[in-house]
């Protein structure tokens, strides 16, 4: 072989190595790359949703749970978003009438209590008349209760053989006065345990003889309101006849439920009304909160006093009352949230926070832990805070858009399957195979 024919040969050698190696180097760089783009796809979730309902977000194609629409991909998926969190659109939150309030910061909040009452007798003004003669109930001046009375007034007339018998032993003891002035002085104080005056025992010297009937006097002012005794009734030393109650002044005692029992302070005022006297008004001062809760009703007492001069109110009349209660100041950290915005579960009460994640609205549950009720408002203690934005209608709207995409939601915190509407199809299957 000559020398030309070794020189071709030669670079159709190299030229084949030339091939050969631009094939690996070339071929064998496109598979790691066809392999890190496949790879970088899959790594990229694609989530589908609704065009009608935005709201919906699944993570397998399917059904609309809400229209039964086929479900499409969403152009970007923002790996910014709060996986548990869900959006929603502006569209579709008006659609849902979605409202959100903004929290701010605690304000002048009256919490308004209504009480049921009555009027009673002051317990300080309640006197129980006894009759400080043993014997026989000989007259009654007073024969009925509700009749006024005046202290010093005649009650009764008792007929009592033991004071006949300290009187005559008085009258004895006054004969021999200037021998044994022990024994006169004894008589006579025997006389002034039994409520006798001085000017009763003079008169008994002077007549030189006893006194048959003694009177009972009332020693109070008031209206009589128990009789105790009848005519012909023996009495004993110290035994009630007559329940005397000053209405001068009077209770109104307000029923405060348990529950209650914290918006109900001393020195809380009180404006009332009496159902016997329509179209006046009253107004009270809380002086006294009972201590104890009755067990049977579960109530407590809150009493007003009321000054009575003109005697318009009377025992056991109904009341009916208002406390307004202020339950927040300037200073207080306590945050008022409308009921609307709050779940409650049993357990656990949660709301929805409202956020804007790349120009996207989401909504994420949240536990918060509730302080007192204000009626239609509650006073959250911990979970929020001011400047947070809050579902306050539509709140159980977007808790089953939660559920149906699978986030946490009220009744399952830590979120599920997402709902895709082929579960739905299955079961309808199976039952139509069913003999």
């Amino acid at each position: 072989m000559n020398t030309k024919n070794k020189n071709i040969l030669k670079m159709v050698g190299i030229l084949f190595v030339g091939v050969l190696l631009g094939w690996l180097v070339f071929g064998g760089s496109d598979a790691p790359k066809s392999e890190d783009e496949h790879s970088h796809v899959e790594g990229m979730e694609t989530i589908w949703t609704c065009s009608m309902h935005p709201q919906i977000q699944m993570k397998e194609p399917g059904q609309c749970p809400l229209c039964g629409m086929d479900l499409i991909p969403l152009e970007s998926n923002d790996s910014a978003i709060d996986p548990n969190a869900l959006q929603m659109t502006e569209d579709a939150m008006k659609l849902a009438n979605v409202q959100t309030m903004v929290v701010g910061g605690s304000k002048e909040t009256n919490k308004k209590l209504a009480l049921n009452g009555k009027v009673q007798i002051d317990e300080r003004k309640l006197y129980t008349q006894s009759s400080h003669i043993p014997g026989r109930i000989e007259k009654l001046y007073i024969n009925f209760t509700g009749e006024k009375v005046n202290r010093g007034q005649t009650l009764a007339m008792v007929y009592s053989p033991e004071l006949v018998t300290a009187q005559e032993e008085l009258l004895q003891a006054y004969r021999i006065k200037e021998t044994q002035p022990e024994l006169f002085e004894a008589a006579k104080q025997k006389l002034n345990n039994w409520k006798i005056g001085e000017s009763t025992i003079n008169k008994i010297i002077s007549s030189n003889k006893p006194i048959q009937q003694f009177p009972i006097t009332a020693d109070v002012s008031g209206i009589i309101t128990a009789k105790k005794v009848d005519l012909g009734d023996y009495v004993s030393q110290g035994m009630p006849i007559y329940e005397i109650a000053d209405l001068s002044s009077l209770w109104v005692l307000f029923d405060v439920y348990e529950s209650d029992m914290p918006w109900v302070k001393v020195g809380n005022k009180i404006n009332y009304t009496i159902q016997s006297l329509p179209g006046e008004s009253f107004e009270g001062v809380v002086t006294f909160i009972d201590p104890l809760i009755n067990p049977q009703t579960r109530v407590a007492s809150a009493r007003v006093e009321v000054k009575n001069p003109e005697n318009k109110l009377k025992p056991e009349m109904f009341a009916s009352g208002v406390v307004n209660n202020n339950v927040s100041t300037s200073t207080s950290k306590d945050i008022v949230i409308p009921k609307s915005a709050v779940m409650w579960t049993g357990e656990r009460s949660v709301v929805y926070i409202k956020s804007i994640v790349s120009n996207k609205v989401n909504f994420k549950l949240r536990e918060v832990i509730l302080g007192a009720s204000l009626g239609d408002a509650y006073v959250i203690k911990e979970g929020l805070s001011i400047g947070e934005e809050i579902v306050v209608n539509g709140t159980f709207t977007v808790d089953a858009a939660s559920q149906l995409a699978g986030k946490p939601s009220m009744m399952n915190p830590e979120g599920g399957k997402a709902v895709t509407g082929h579960e739905g199809m299955n079961m309808g299957d199976d039952d139509m195979k069913r003999p």
